[in-house]
């Protein structure tokens, strides 16, 4: 499993612009059964993707083709998690 931080650079003022890309990057990585959930990072520091289901290679490669990062208005960084345990709901992460 991979978190990945999308922390606001000092460009965030464009992230207007590129807005439907990155909304189109999003799209592209749950129809792929990459993404397992995004969300904001709190107050306004960036985003945030929970993803699964691929390489670390894989995974620096799609965040690498997002608009935001293509254009500096977020920098990211890709932590990998193993999971060791979980709640029933979430049970399918321990089996990847």
């Amino acid at each position: 499993m991979f978190i990945i931080f999308l922390k606001f650079s000092d460009d965030k003022t464009k992230a207007k612009t590129f807005m439907a890309g990155h909304n189109a990057w999003i799209s592209q990585g749950f129809n792929d059964g990459i993404f397992l959930g995004v969300g904001s990072l709190k107050p306004n520091l960036g985003g945030c993707v929970l993803a699964h289901h691929t390489s670390l290679e894989d995974i620096q490669k799609r965040v690498n083709e997002d608009p935001f990062v293509q254009n500096n208005i977020v920098t990211a960084e890709v932590m990998e998690m193993e999971i060791g345990k979980a709640d029933e709901r979430l049970s399918f992460l321990t089996s990847l």
